[in-house]
């Protein structure tokens, strides 16, 4: 695909991203990562009554920078891929606001990452990273373990933000998300 300008090009869909993520040189093991995550996004997507089309392709690239780097700017990196590719800046968003429960700009700054900050906004931006929060590679996880991952590595910001995320959405579903299945 050619790179058009920016937001110029509408939500792709599935087999799109997907080629889009294989074409930027993300491996199958984060092919399968975005698959999943997508399939939770989406049932959550649905029980909150987001845009469905929107989330599915916001989560489908949202590791889209793991295709040049598997560090923590991967969401940056992916975000720039997306503008070059002239993806919609809702899914920009996404991409660039999934990582953890999001980033204040002074922890952006002490990763590494430019100064800003991560955190996500919409309801599509929200479901993205909580989705992707509650798994780990292709497998589910629950909120307890995700948010014990966060506490044993001391990141207890993140993790109040996490759970802040799970009770925002499951009030948003109506349904406590770790039941969405």
């Amino acid at each position: 695909m050619s790179a058009k300008g920016e937001g110029s090009m509408g939500v792709p869909g599935r087999d799109e991203c997907l080629q889009m993520l294989r074409d930027q040189g993300c491996d199958e093991a984060v092919i399968r990562h975005c698959i999943a995550v997508t399939d939770l996004a989406v049932r959550i997507a649905k029980k909150c009554r987001a845009d469905v089309r929107l989330t599915e392709a916001g989560a489908l690239l949202h590791d889209i920078g793991r295709g040049q780097s598997h560090g923590m700017d991967h969401a940056v990196v992916g975000a720039r891929l997306a503008r070059e590719l002239g993806l919609p800046d809702t899914v920009v968003g996404i991409i660039e606001r999934h990582i953890g429960g999001g980033l204040t700009g002074a922890e952006a700054r002490r990763l590494g990452l430019p100064r800003k900050s991560y955190l996500p906004r919409t309801l599509e931006e929200k479901i993205v990273a909580h989705a992707d929060n509650l798994m780990s590679g292709d497998r589910r996880t629950s909120l307890s373990e995700s948010v014990g991952h966060l506490i044993r590595k001391r990141e207890l910001e993140a993790a109040r933000r996490v759970l802040e995320l799970h009770k925002e959405l499951s009030a948003a579903c109506g349904i406590n998300v770790d039941d969405v299945v």
